[in-house]
């Protein structure tokens, strides 16, 4: 695996992709230790003048009228880390957490942060040795930063807790001592700086968004495949219609629909003499919808990825040569653009499944598709898709449940010193359960639209839909007569999941993947 160099602030989706998908070593960018150093020179600085600064050699939040003796940073920086080390629930994915690490390495090495080159050096420590810090994933209102899952991911530092070493938990002390890391002792704001920041949230939302881009691409192909399936027409595809409405997602989808069914021979056989004259919405309308969902995503993949190169701990320290230094405390943790981007996500993935959901409907529908009711042959002594569909709604439905926005709520923490908050985290971290139900949609569409096609032979469709249906056959045989369901659905979830769909025709979503 290539080494990867980080230059601070610099980061790119494709990098924060490959970080999320795959380990490979971490190297930071050789002029980002002398920003690293100046840094932490000014907190000694102030340390030494002894005079109060928060975070520094104060109390935190509502106690940061308690001044703190020098000989006691330490331990206010140890006890920090201690008592706000209450996540709950299950941990966080090792690949989340390698976003996590990934991010907050390159916000500290910004040189705002006042943390001595030790830190950074300790974290880039750990990701390449692949010990990822055990990180409850509840815990965290965004604001002020990701506190409690921050707090968890420095106990592994302090060789305190547990981490999963190479995917297998273990306790921090034995994994450090295993990789030759030494324990670190934190030093004045040093605590602070690490908790301090939206990075647990950020990944988790970035998690979110690489998912909806992969349900994405797999709708639109299993879109394509549906209005063959149910011998739709390709009329509203047409450019012409897209460019007087100008709005760029759904000009860009409406493009790639043409691509998916091009050369199809079932949609040549009723070009003519076919009596309908117009399709149901959620096939006639799919670039007005997925376009949309296009656009959503690309702008929320635009506020994470400035989030992920942003500075976000508090206070934060300014050098300005011979002027010294200045230290100033504000709310860069408050993670209300995460949220946003994470509600927007939610309302995105929900929509793919809901579109998938209804063309589920339309094919099982023999009034509506042309095809054996429930797709399959005898139906009566079979129900074939029947209590397929059943499952797309039950799951549509409790994901539009889970698309309330999170962002719309707060409650105040810390005696009211922090009485407004993002729930960013929340917001985020739904967005896998939402793309799991999205998945299982498109997954059933999948077998629905192939096994539509199928009652079409000896015509064929485009060749990079037959590929895609070839795909799914090496998985899935047809579905001549009941049988147990659920392995089948299982294995189309798996190829959403994994991005298989839009493997052979990677280039028609290039502009998908900034």
């Amino acid at each position: 695996m290539n080494e990867f160099t980080l230059q601070p602030g610099q980061l790119t989706l494709g990098d924060l992709r490959a970080a999320w998908s795959a380990h490979a070593p971490l190297t930071l960018a050789s002029a980002a230790w002398r920003d690293i150093a100046a840094s932490s020179a000014a907190v000694a600085a102030i340390v030494a003048k002894g005079e109060p600064a928060y975070g520094i050699n104060t109390g935190f939040g509502i106690l940061a009228k308690a001044h703190i003796p020098v000989e006691q940073l330490a331990t206010l920086q140890r006890n920090l880390i201690l008592s706000h080390a209450v996540g709950t629930g299950p941990l966080i994915d090792d690949h989340i957490v390698r976003l996590i690490l990934l991010t907050k390495i390159g916000s500290l090495a910004r040189g705002y942060s006042g943390v001595r080159p030790l830190i950074v050096e300790t974290l880039i420590a750990l990701y390449n040795a692949n010990i990822m810090p055990a990180i409850p994933v509840q815990g965290s209102v965004g604001a002020s930063g990701d506190l409690a899952p921050l707090a968890h991911m420095t106990l592994a530092m302090l060789g305190v807790g547990q981490v999963r070493h190479n995917g297998v938990l273990v306790e921090a002390n034995d994994a450090l001592a295993a990789a030759g890391i030494e324990p670190v002792v934190l030093g004045a704001k040093e605590g602070l700086a690490l908790i301090n920041g939206t990075q647990v949230s950020t990944a988790l939302a970035l998690h979110g968004l690489f998912l909806a881009e992969r349900l994405l691409e797999a709708a639109l192909v299993t879109g394509a495949l549906s209005v063959d399936a149910a011998r739709g027409s390709d009329a509203p595809f047409d450019a012409r219609i897209h460019a007087v409405r100008g709005q760029p997602g759904q000009i860009a989808a409406a493009a790639i629909y043409r691509e998916l069914v091009a050369g199809s021979a079932i949609r040549a056989s009723h070009l003519v003499g076919d009596e309908r004259v117009q399709d149901p919405y959620s096939l006639r309308c799919q670039p007005q919808v997925m376009g949309a969902v296009m656009d959503l995503i690309g702008n929320a993949g635009r506020t994470l990825l400035i989030e992920a190169n942003a500075v976000t701990d508090n206070p934060l320290l300014f050098t300005d040569g011979e002027a010294g230094s200045v230290i100033l405390s504000g709310g860069n943790f408050h993670a209300e653009p995460v949220a946003f981007a994470a509600d927007s996500l939610a309302l995105a993935i929900a929509e793919i499944g809901a579109l998938a959901e209804r063309r589920i409907a339309l094919l099982i529908d023999a009034n509506l598709s042309g095809l054996p009711a429930f797709l399959v042959r005898e139906p009566g002594l079979n129900s074939g898709f029947m209590i397929a569909h059943v499952t797309a709604a039950a799951l549509a439905s409790e994901n539009k449940s889970l698309a309330h926005p999170a962002s719309v709520d707060s409650l105040p923490t810390s005696a009211n010193q922090e009485d407004h908050v993002s729930m960013a985290t929340f917001a985020a971290r739904r967005l896998h359960q939402m793309a799991h139900n999205t998945c299982v949609i498109v997954g059933i569409e999948l077998l629905a639209a192939c096994q539509g096609i199928e009652f079409h032979r000896p015509l064929r469709s485009s060749q990079t839909l037959e590929s895609v249906h070839a795909q799914l056959r090496e998985q899935v045989a047809p579905y001549d007569a009941d049988r147990f369901f659920a392995p089948d659905i299982e294995a189309a979830r798996t190829m959403v999941w994994q991005g298989a769909l839009s493997a052979s025709c990677k280039a028609l979503f290039a502009a998908l993947h900034p």
